[in-house]
């Protein structure tokens, strides 16, 4: 991993047979780490009001944010500063983070509460199984998937979070017209990304291969120090093909 996170937080896996069933294999290792006391004070106090526990069921997003407004999806938060500067600079949309690491968690509901941020909440789950079990097909209008663990060495690969399967299932929860924006600064797995998306039948490429940053992804520190050693980042934005 080489962004802020330390794992994504999703099984690469496909719909199972059975609709609520454990996913074996998952892209992720949970290392909870050390939480600050902050951390572990807004855990306890605030998560509750900014979380989106796992339930069995389509979750009602006007009734979570209490409007009606378009709901992107972003998997793999890590300590949540991006995920926060995003939903600060576009505050016309609603979001909702997936991290399963504690103080990742801890930290996003701190800046949250801090920021005052009314269209930003989090989950601490798998998000395969919330993707699958959810979020209403046609849905969304964005998901981010920003850094995730590239899982280098041949044998790992297969807990790669951007499995064909699993590009299929976000495929499948964008409305029409809705995006996926990918990023990572290991070139094996922008290319990797470019092939699984460029396949799904679903999926449609903005560009001829990788895009432009977007101006609301914001650079983070870690992505910084990268661009200065001569390490590239790349970019990738499809789009739901319009129906």
């Amino acid at each position: 991993m080489t962004d802020e996170k330390d794992e994504n937080n999703a099984a690469p896996q496909g719909e199972p047979t059975g609709r609520f069933s454990r996913q074996p294999i998952r892209s992720f290792v949970l290392r909870q780490g050390r939480m600050s006391d902050a951390q572990k004070r807004y855990m306890d106090e605030l998560l509750p009001r900014v979380q989106i526990p796992y339930a069995e069921g389509f979750i009602d997003y006007a009734a979570v944010f209490g409007r009606q407004a378009p709901v992107v999806l972003e998997i793999g938060c890590g300590m949540g500063d991006t995920t926060a500067k995003i939903a600060a600079t576009l505050p016309d949309t609603n979001f909702i983070g997936i991290e399963v690491h504690g103080p990742g968690v801890g930290n996003l509901a701190k800046l949250i509460d801090e920021q005052g941020l009314t269209n930003l909440r989090v989950m601490q789950h798998d998000a395969t199984e919330v993707v699958r079990d959810m979020l209403a097909p046609d849905s969304l209008a964005g998901i981010h998937v920003y850094f995730p663990d590239p899982w280098p060495k041949k044998r790992h690969h297969k807990r790669r979070i951007l499995q064909p399967a699993f590009v299929a299932q976000l495929a499948s929860r964008l409305a029409p017209g809705g995006y996926l924006h990918c990023a990572t600064d290991w070139e094996e797995y922008a290319q990797f990304m470019l092939e699984t998306l460029s396949a799904e039948p679903l999926l449609q490429n903005t560009v001829a291969d990788y895009a432009e940053k977007p101006a609301y992804r914001p650079l983070t520190k870690f992505e910084a120090r990268g661009l200065r050693l001569g390490h590239g980042v790349w970019d990738l934005v499809f789009r739901r093909k319009q129906d």
